[in-house]
């Protein structure tokens, strides 16, 4: 009876959803696109004819919003494990990020092209441990952050979803030792109970 209860208020809380509404009125898949669209409203991110990866992607909100800014001189890779529905001037890749032939193909498609922006809002399942959820949230931005490495250029840009947590500290760490300018950012449309908060990086720190 109570797990009908709380699944009868989170379905409340969702119709109720100021982005939730926005989202079906705006043509978005999701309310996450207003989290992008703070991000980049605040840094500038997206710019016309860009090269971008987007990781996590499904079910597509971040990469319908940066595919409008990136016009049709741009190029746009998005990858998740999950199926994307096919998005105009959108290249979607289906695959585990955790595999290494996963990112080999990716490199592969990139054909040594050199990245302006690698963008991430990958999470695992949640369990509702906390300590393990933080772990694999962390494993997974790590390897968003060694693959931006990889594929930026020197004046690049990436942006990366964490949980506050225990590993916060160290990754933030990890991020200054690679990127000359690091920002902590928590948009308004991530839920207030939610730890999420996303890490954006600029500029290599490449001698």
């Amino acid at each position: 009876m109570a797990q009908g209860k709380d699944s009868k208020r989170w379905y409340q809380r969702h119709v109720d959803d100021e982005y939730v509404r926005r989202a079906r009125k705006d043509g978005y898949r999701s309310r996450a696109a207003y989290k992008l669209q703070e991000i980049d409203q605040r840094y500038h991110l997206l710019k016309p004819g860009q090269v971008v990866v987007d990781l996590g992607a499904a079910p597509g909100s971040w990469s319908q919003l940066a595919q409008k800014k990136l016009g049709a001189r741009g190029r746009l890779w998005a990858l998740d494990l999950l199926t994307i529905d096919p998005l105009p001037g959108v290249e979607c890749l289906q695959g585990d990020f955790t595999e290494q032939g996963v990112l080999d193909l990716l490199l592969q498609r990139l054909q040594g092209q050199s990245v302006d922006l690698v963008i991430s809002d990958m999470a695992p399942n949640i369990t509702g441990i906390a300590l393990a959820d933080q772990a694999k949230v962390m494993a997974l931005a790590e390897l968003a952050m060694d693959f931006a490495l990889q594929v930026l250029h020197e004046k690049g840009v990436f942006l990366v979803k964490v949980f506050q947590g225990s590993d916060y500290t160290c990754f933030l760490q990890q991020m200054r030792k690679q990127f000359k300018e690091v920002r902590s950012i928590k948009p308004k449309a991530s839920r207030s109970k939610s730890r999420e908060i996303y890490m954006l990086g600029r500029r290599l720190q490449r001698t």
